[in-house]
């Protein structure tokens, strides 16, 4: 979508997500800041898709299987948020459908990020290409040194962040160790 400034003189590409209102009536854990935010980081190719809830712990219970289900259909990107134990939102955008796999899988524009209370997003480094890794018992984004990134269990309960050479990221809750309230998976279409 291009809109043009009143002054005629600039023309821009506007980043805000199709269906804003649709979005946060679906989610338990974004506010519209939250979500502009987090469309700005998203790369071109996203952009106006709509964003479609694919899977929620709040509608579909709490399991990775079903989690890996609602995404099998899928070749989109996916984003992946969580609301911990002390009200912290982070997460990830996934530039493949998270599945169960051998070995790590994704490209560069795989991302993690912190969305609140503050906004910061860490980008891939070039390090190594840690980027997703999924299997039974949890999945895994970014890695290095035995860090993750993001980890979490297949409960889709318990999680652990710490910083990873794929993305120099910090911590992305309050604690390395959390348990989660919220996850959503939410994909382009």
């Amino acid at each position: 979508m291009v809109s043009v400034e009143e002054s005629g003189s600039k023309a821009s590409v506007s980043t805000e997500p199709d269906g804003l209102s649709h979005i946060l009536n679906q989610s338990v854990i974004l506010d519209a800041q939250q979500v502009r935010e987090i469309a700005k980081e998203l790369p071109p190719r996203t952009i106006g898709n709509t964003w479609q809830l694919s899977y929620s712990t709040d509608k579909h219970g709490a399991s990775l299987k079903t989690l890996y289900r609602k995404l099998s259909t899928t070749d989109s990107p996916v984003l992946i948020l969580i609301k911990d134990h002390n009200q912290q939102v982070f997460g990830s955008f996934l530039s493949h459908p998270l599945h169960p796999s051998d070995a790590f899988y994704g490209t560069g524009e795989t991302f993690l990020f912190l969305s609140h209370p503050r906004f910061k997003c860490f980008h891939w480094t070039g390090e190594n290409s840690f980027f997703i890794k999924g299997d039974l018992d949890s999945f895994a984004i970014g890695g290095g040194s035995g860090h993750f990134g993001l980890w979490v269990d297949e409960r889709l309960f318990l999680g652990r962040s710490s910083p990873c050479f794929t993305f120099n990221n910090c911590s992305l809750s309050e604690t390395n160790d959390f348990t989660i309230l919220e996850l959503e998976a939410w994909t382009f279409g």
